[in-house]
C-alpha cells in the first residue's frame, strides 16, 4: 500500500506542477502571483518533479514554440513527425536541452515574462540532482515494496515530467474529438481529465491558449482549474486574462 500511495501522489504532485505552474503561468501567464508564491511554487515543482525537474523557462520557451508551429516540421514534440512516442520525447529532449543550456537562442517571440530563479534551475537539473532523488525514489521502493513487480514503476518516477509531457502530446495530438478547427490536429482526448489534470483538452487549448479553465462544453471537467479558481479566491493567484468560448461551438 505505501507503494502505491507514493506513486499516485508523485504522480499527481508532478502533474500539478506541471500544468499550473510550468504551463499556465511560466508559459502562458493566465495569473499572476507575488514574488513570494512564485519561489514557493518553483521550489514545489523541483520538489514534486525531483529527478524530472524541468525548468520553467526552458518549458515555456518551448511550449510557446509548440503553440505557434503546432503539428508543422517546426513544432518540438508533434506526434505527426515522429515514429513513436520514445521519438518524440527524445526530439524533445534534444530541444529543450540546447534552449536550456543557451546553446540555440530562441525568437525573441518566444522569451521573456517567465519566472527565473537561477541557482534552483542549475541545480534541478544537473545529474547529481537527479541521481540523488533517483536514489531516493529506490530506497524508498527497498524500504516499502511488497512484491517484484513494483520496481517495475521505478522508471515511471525517474521520468515523470517528461512522461506527462509524451502523454498529452501524443493523446492530445491524435486521438479524440474536436471542438474547434484550430488548422492543426489538437484533439480532446478525454471528457473527464483525470489522467493529465485538464491538459488533455488540447483541441479547446489550442483554439483558446489564455484560457484558464480548458474545459468549454458544460461536460468537459478540468480539475486543474478548481485549484486555480480557489487559489485565486483566496488571493494566493490573481486570475488575469479571462478569454472567452467564442459563441460558435461544435455541439
Amino acid at each position: 500500500m505505501p507503494i502505491l500511495v507514493f506513486f499516485v501522489a508523485h504522480y499527481y504532485l508532478s502533474l500539478f506542477t506541471q500544468t499550473f505552474y510550468l504551463h499556465r503561468y511560466a508559459a502562458h501567464k493566465m495569473f499572476t502571483m507575488n514574488k513570494f508564491w512564485e519561489k514557493f511554487f518553483y521550489l514545489f515543482t523541483y520538489a514534486c518533479q525531483g529527478s524530472s525537474f524541468l525548468s520553467p523557462r526552458a518549458y515555456a520557451i518551448l511550449h510557446r514554440m509548440h503553440h505557434a508551429y503546432s503539428d508543422t516540421e517546426m513544432d518540438p514534440h508533434s506526434p505527426h513527425f515522429s515514429s513513436n512516442p520514445f521519438a518524440m520525447m527524445w526530439k524533445t529532449k534534444v530541444i529543450y536541452t540546447d534552449l536550456l543550456k543557451h546553446n540555440v537562442e530562441a525568437p525573441e517571440r518566444f522569451e521573456g515574462d517567465y519566472p527565473v530563479w537561477e541557482a534552483v534551475e542549475s541545480f534541478g537539473s544537473q545529474w547529481y540532482s537527479r541521481l540523488g532523488w533517483g536514489t531516493a525514489y529506490v530506497l524508498f521502493y527497498i524500504n516499502f515494496a511488497t512484491a517484484w513487480w513494483m520496481y517495475l514503476l521505478l522508471p515511471v518516477h525517474f521520468l515523470m515530467g517528461p512522461l506527462h509531457g509524451a502523454i498529452v502530446n501524443w493523446g492530445g495530438h491524435k486521438y479524440g474529438y474536436q471542438n474547434f478547427d484550430n488548422h492543426d490536429k489538437s484533439k480532446n482526448t478525454l471528457a473527464l481529465d483525470f489522467l493529465a489534470f485538464g491538459e488533455l483538452f488540447q483541441n479547446n487549448h489550442h483554439k483558446l491558449p489564455l484560457r484558464v479553465n480548458f474545459g468549454v462544453k458544460w461536460w468537459e471537467f478540468d480539475p486543474t482549474y478548481v485549484f486555480i479558481w480557489s487559489m485565486d479566491k483566496m488571493g494566493v493567484i490573481k486570475i488575469k486574462r479571462k478569454q472567452q468560448v467564442p459563441v460558435r461551438v461544435a455541439a
